[in-house]
């Protein structure tokens, strides 16, 4: 070797080291920060009690939750109650959220993890989440970028995993954090511009039927059946000829509309285009439902609007030789029971001032036709022991052999 290729050598080698140094010092201060940041809060002095309003916008969505004297509403929905439940533990987990890691990402990178904000950019654009009060203040502000995601390989086997992994985590900017992305541990899937996900789903419930009738607007879809008791019959009141009631088909309305859902709220003029059927029902308590159902066009769902009144009775008749003992407690529990049907009428006639979109299964055993519930017939002339085929009576043996 001569001392040109020496001296080659010696520059390359220290070009080599000191990005090396270099490479080590960056590595270095990164993980610095890392230790530093890790465990604190992403957002600090967070003041959840103060929010009056949670704005979620993405390109091409947005939710706004609001919180009125009236309790929190959808404004998407037209204010429509909103889950406060979801709301709380939403406010409560991003006061209390932790950051893993923090990275000095500029913000001509910031594209490449989803953190640049609907509105400002076309794409690349992450989650905008902004707090505010009631007075329309900013109090902080979200942008949910790129989640993190832990492959399947460095976890134990997961039905939910799959070989391209799980979300773990999720890289945020907090505030006016400028180019310090925060890395936290909860990918927060639930935090999109779906008004229909933020709803209040709680809804009216129908119990202990005593009568049901169907206006369905021809021949085939009216009729009307009703019980003596809870545990009893049900009976036609409208019945035609010789036509019986199959108890078996009728069990059905025992639990109608026991336990309702609905998927969605109609906000604008379009409805269902179909007939209007009527149901009506009637309960051992006093509760009366009227209910209009709409084929929305389209797909299997309807629309349903529901009224509801009822004839509570406001006193107890005492039994006869009712003990003075008996009578206090009788009282008592009348007047409970009635404190109960009260307040459950004033939540259920709430619901008169909205169209609900819900699946067909949700009513579909009130808008059968009446042949739907009808014995089946048997055939004229014709013995159980046909079918049967018991040996000496018509039908011949069993397997269709021929009488001997």
């Amino acid at each position: 070797m001569n001392r040109k290729q020496l001296i080659i050598l010696i520059v390359v080698c220290a070009v080599v080291g000191l990005a090396g140094l270099t490479l080590t010092r960056r590595n270095s201060s990164t993980w610095k920060s890392s230790a530093q940041t890790m465990g604190q809060k992403l957002l600090k002095d967070f003041p959840l009690n103060d929010v009056a309003t949670i704005s979620v916008k993405q390109t091409g969505g947005e939710l706004n939750l609001v919180r009125t004297d009236a309790g929190w509403q959808v404004k998407e929905r037209s204010n429509y109650p909103a889950n406060f439940a979801q709301i709380s533990e939403l406010l409560k987990k991003l006061a209390d959220l932790k950051v893993i890691q923090i990275e000095e990402v500029g913000p001509s990178q910031q594209g490449r993890l989803a953190l640049l904000e609907p509105g400002k950019a076309t794409s690349d654009t992450g989650t905008l989440v902004t707090f505010l009060d009631k007075s329309g203040k900013e109090l902080t502000r979200l942008v949910l970028g790129k989640k993190h995601v832990r492959k399947a390989s460095e976890a134990p086997q997961s039905p939910f995993g799959g070989e391209e992994g799980f979300p773990d985590g999720r890289y945020v900017l907090a505030g006016n954090a400028g180019s310090s992305v925060a890395l936290i541990s909860d990918p927060l899937s639930n935090l999109e511009p779906k008004a229909d996900q933020w709803m209040n789903k709680d809804f009216f419930k129908v119990e202990k039927i005593k009568s049901v009738a169907l206006d369905g607007g021809s021949t085939n879809t009216v009729w009307k059946v009703a019980r003596e008791t809870e545990a009893g019959d049900w009976k036609w009141l409208d019945a035609k000829g010789e036509e019986k009631l199959d108890p078996a088909k009728a069990s059905a309305f025992n639990y109608a509309l026991n336990a309702p859902t609905f998927t969605d709220i109609i906000t604008n003029s379009v409805s269902g285009t179909n007939a209007v059927s009527k149901v009506s029902i009637e309960t051992f308590d006093g509760f009366a439902y009227a209910l209009d159902v709409t084929k929305l066009p389209g797909d299997e769902n309807y629309q349903l609007t529901v009224k509801v009144s009822a004839n509570l009775a406001k006193t107890r008749t005492p039994g006869k030789d009712e003990k003075k003992e008996d009578a206090e407690k009788l009282d008592k529990e009348f007047k409970d029971k009635l404190a109960k049907q009260e307040e459950k009428l004033k939540t259920e006639q709430a619901f008169a001032s909205w169209k609900y979109v819900v699946a067909k299964y949700t009513v579909d055993p009130l808008l059968k036709e009446r042949k739907d519930f009808l014995a089946d017939k048997k055939e004229e002339g014709k013995s159980p022991a046909d079918d049967a085929g018991i040996p000496g009576l018509p039908g011949g043996l069993p397997g269709g052999l021929p009488l001997k």
